[in-house]
């Protein structure tokens, strides 16, 4: 499934709500990103962890999804969350998740989240179960 073709599967979603931009969405590689604004920050004006992982659990779904054969789902069943470093109102953030596993029943999925000046913001791993495997 092409970037675009996901995308707007999440129209109108939260995903869409917050403004994460997909831009690359292949079995092995999937990419979105977002600029931090206001609305997306805790105090001291960054970004809140929240959205960050909600930025992650996209990316990560969105590639066990393009790895799922027609009338398969996927929720999310586990993430865990390292936060490194802030990323401040105005900075875009690049979420690039990446499979550890793809398995019949459940794939696992790490995220990095950086800077545009590759800073490590965030690192998540997550568990997606496969539905109607």
């Amino acid at each position: 499934m092409e970037a675009n073709e996901v995308q707007a599967l999440l129209k109108d979603l939260l995903p869409d709500h917050l403004g994460f931009q997909l831009t690359r969405t292949e079995p092995d590689h999937v990419e979105a990103h977002v600029t931090v604004r206001k609305e997306l920050c805790t105090g001291g004006d960054i970004m809140h962890g929240g959205a960050l992982m909600a930025l992650a659990d996209t990316v990560g779904a969105c590639g066990a999804l393009v790895n799922l054969e027609t009338n398969q789902g996927t929720t999310t069943l586990e993430s865990k969350t390292n936060f490194f470093s802030a990323a401040p109102i105005g900075e875009t953030v690049i979420a690039i998740s990446r499979p550890l596993h793809r398995g019949k029943r459940t794939q696992v999925w790490q995220t990095d989240i950086r800077t545009e000046t590759g800073k490590l913001v965030a690192q998540v791993t997550q568990t997606q179960m496969t539905l109607g495997a």
